[in-house]
């Protein structure tokens, strides 16, 4: 036990950036072919390399990709559903090439599609037709806007593929009834994003695969349709928000029917593809995962009566919920499980960790540094209530006495989106600061999925107010508990987090620092310079450009230069085409030219988020000692 008093901040810790970085694996694609469980591991210690891996009947986890092979579609530049599996067959984009590629068991990949501009993502096998059915995004016009349709490839003879739908600007989500008779999928047009209005149509397919009568049967220009499903019987499923709230109903007849009505979110903001909140175990019952108040809960469905039981487990984030036999494989997590794969017993409310993102959280050394989260609500502009996640600062070997003098330096995060929400699984980088002796905020400012629509619709062309407010509303709720140093608040946050941070920095007095990870500094030059699938999101968050340039300069931090009198650090990665580097660089000139403490780490090989182990590790220390050496006022020891 240290006996020589630390200031907050300062405290030694053995959550260090090396261990998080060389441990950090993401995990996402979960799905289920016979009796075997897939899923796509991203290791930072492979540069990043995102690998598909197999869990047979005997238990055993083995790579099925094999290096240089990278396992991620670049489709809306987030990607997601890179992969699918048929009878033991996988097929998958590979990120350098963005080619599909098929790989039969024992065998080498071998590409499926031409080189080119054309990448591909949330396919599905058509077996009775021998075709791979899936989302294509056509790059081949140069500079104009790509064009994304629905496509079939034949498996036979592989090729660029046949359009089966096409027109709309976005399509995603196919899935075929049982009978292969008939296929779902969702499709949008600008402005809108899928969480702000998409529709769901069904067509027939024909013996020579085209498409026929195609009928739109839910979803508009105000309502967000999620993950359409056809049960076993050939009923058709989905999640729509017509009520306010995203809520599963069944189609039968040329009728909606909700199945159990409820102030809960059922669904997700579709960021990426292949995303999944529910699968039929039977023909009467189905697993979902809903969210209250920010947090998920996993629960069975009985589709006769509508009733609800959730599922008690201690865990409080779920996704990629996927059928497996009676039981369930989904990716979860909780304060004190960080993102794992997880096999599920629903009747015995029972859980099996398959695979965890960082196994080093297992330690029980480590563990004993962990801080443990408060949801907190908290008042904001117009009468509002806003959430967030409180970490207070935590370390065993740094006893802190009841009303102690000295209150923590706070740290307020941001996340990005801004449609997305605060994860509540375990996330060693928030602990490796409250380690340190720094509370954390994770902050759901209004526009935040997981509190219902109405929630989400508090950002509609208030972004730069409302997330800013909300950001500072939750600092200021804790200063006024006595919980931190109001003198000591730093902000940080990545992409639209980033933006929220550099807002707060520049229009608020509350901070006195802040990070800026890949954040956006010229709402007006992103708006010209983004990709596609982004490219009219701003019309709801800030308004139609051109018609309100006036207002998007008005809600640019570059714009507001003069009013950042702080220390900012900023993080970019070379390859980002989400929020190019010259978003980080235009207001790092501007800092510099005030003589503001700035700092400004730009890494090669990174695009929107940092993969590669080495970056993650140095961008956690170089927070941190800029903090230190600006803000905090401590100096440290390691």
């Amino acid at each position: 036990m240290t006996t020589t008093p630390f200031p907050y901040g300062s405290w030694r810790s053995p959550v260090s950036s090396q261990l998080i970085a060389a441990g950090s694996t993401s995990l996402a694609n979960v799905l289920v072919d016979s009796g075997d469980i897939y899923w796509v591991e991203g290791r930072a210690r492979e540069g990043g390399r995102n690998v598909l891996v197999r869990r047979g009947a005997d238990g055993q986890a083995v790579d099925v990709t094999p290096p240089p092979f990278n396992v991620r579609t670049r489709v809306h530049e987030y990607g997601g559903g890179a992969a699918t599996v048929h009878r033991g067959t996988v097929y998958f984009s590979n990120f350098a090439d963005q080619r599909l590629y098929r790989q039969r068991p024992g065998e080498a990949p071998e590409p499926l599609t031409p080189e080119g501009d054309l990448r591909y993502a949330d396919g599905l096998v058509d077996a009775a037709r021998n075709a791979w059915i899936g989302v294509r995004e056509d790059h081949s016009a140069g500079d104009a806007a790509p064009v994304n349709t629905l496509v079939a490839i034949d498996l036979a003879t592989g090729g660029p593929g046949r359009v089966l739908a096409g027109g709309n600007d976005f399509y995603s989500s196919p899935r075929l009834s049982p009978d292969g008779r008939h296929i779902a999928f969702l499709t949008w047009c600008h402005p809108n994003m899928p969480w702000i209005g998409n529709e769901l149509w069904v067509a027939e397919i024909g013996a020579d695969g085209a498409l026929a009568k195609a009928t739109r049967v839910a979803g508009g220009p105000e309502e967000s349709i999620f993950q359409p499903e056809w049960s076993t019987e050939g009923v058709l499923h989905f999640v729509s928000d017509r009520s306010g709230w995203w809520n599963l109903y069944r189609y039968d007849r040329g009728e909606s029917v909700a199945l159990c009505p409820k102030d809960a979110e059922f669904g997700r903001a579709q960021w990426s593809f292949g995303l999944s909140t529910y699968a039929f175990l039977s023909s009467g019952r189905l697993v979902c995962t809903y969210t209250e108040l920010g947090v998920d809960r996993l629960a069975l469905l009985d589709l006769a009566s509508g009733a609800l039981a959730p599922i008690e487990l201690p865990l409080t984030e779920y996704g990629d919920v996927r059928a497996y036999g009676g039981r369930v494989v989904c990716l979860a997590g909780s304060p004190t499980l960080p993102h794992s794969v997880l096999l599920v017993d629903p009747v015995a409310a029972e859980s099996v960790t398959l695979r965890t993102s960082t196994e080093i959280a297992d330690d029980p050394g480590l563990r004993r540094y962990f801080s443990m989260p408060e949801m907190v609500a908290f008042p904001t502009e117009g009468g509002e209530t806003a959430y967030g996640f409180y970490y207070p600062p935590f370390n065993p070997d740094y006893p802190v006495s009841p009303g102690e003098e000295e209150k923590p330096p706070l740290l307020v995060l941001c996340h990005g989106g801004p449609t997305s929400a605060a994860s509540t699984s375990l996330n060693l980088r928030i602990q490796y600061w409250t380690s340190r002796g720094v509370a954390v905020l994770d902050v759901n400012y209004g526009g935040s999925t997981g509190y219902g629509r109405a929630y989400r619709d508090r950002l509609n062309r208030r972004w730069g107010i409302v997330d800013v407010d909300d950001s500072v509303n939750g600092a200021r709720s804790l200063v006024m508990r006595g919980e931190v140093d109001g003198r000591r608040v730093v902000i940080a946050g990545g992409s639209a987090g980033g933006y929220t941070t550099l807002m707060a920095l520049a229009t608020r007095g509350l901070f006195a620092g802040g990070a800026s990870y890949y954040g956006v500094s010229d709402a007006e030059a992103l708006v010209r310079d983004t990709h596609k699938f982004e490219s009219h999101y701003l019309d709801s968050l800030i308004g139609p450009y051109p018609a309100e340039r006036a207002t998007y300069r008005e809600r640019s931090p570059i714009e507001h230069a003069d009013g950042i009198d702080v220390p900012v650090i900023f993080f970019q990665g070379d390859e980002d085409r989400v929020v190019p580097p010259n978003q980080a660089e235009m207001l790092v000139e501007a800092l510099r030219s005030k003589r503001i403490p700035v700092g400004y780490l730009l890494f090669s090989g990174e695009q929107h988020g940092f993969r590669q182990a080495s970056n993650i590790q140095r961008s956690l220390d170089a927070e941190l000692y800029f903090y230190a050496a600006t803000v905090f006022g401590v100096k440290l020891t390691f």
